[in-house]
């Protein structure tokens, strides 16, 4: 895959996250491909990764992306993106809290034929937790 290719990859990526486009998504991944993520753990196949993503884009149906830069080296990518949206459809079996988050995101990607094979994504989950309300802390 080329720098080229690479940046139109993740450019229509981007695009699907921007539509929550779930298949779009799912279908940028290899069949083995193993996501790890602060929020679903470690998962592997597509399957597993596609309730992954429709879990995302249920609990924050107005959920955007911005920011997106991107890094090639060989097979590896690595893209910042900046995520945001507000918690409408409730997060992982808790009720909505009506609150917005944004999210600095680092995507950490081994590609293979094309498609993701291997996906780390680095961020801020307390955070996060904290800006949705899900989790409380108590001010110093």
């Amino acid at each position: 895959m080329t720098r080229d290719d690479a940046q139109q990859f993740f450019d229509r990526r981007v695009e699907a996250w921007r539509r929550r486009d779930v298949e779009a998504l799912m279908l940028a991944h290899t069949d083995d491909c193993v996501l790890e993520s602060p929020i679903a753990g470690k998962v592997t196949g597509r399957a597993a990764i596609e309730n992954v993503y429709r879990a995302f884009v249920t609990s924050f149906p107005d959920m955007t992306i911005e920011n997106p830069d991107l890094i090639v080296e060989g097979d590896r990518a690595v893209q910042t993106v900046t995520f945001s949206g507000t918690n409408t459809g409730g997060f992982m079996g808790m009720p909505p809290t009506g609150k917005r988050f944004s999210l600095a995101a680092v995507l950490v990607c081994t590609m293979r034929d094309g498609r993701i094979a291997h996906e780390k994504r680095i961020y801020d989950f307390t955070g996060f937790l904290l800006e949705i309300g899900v989790l409380k802390a108590k001010p110093i």
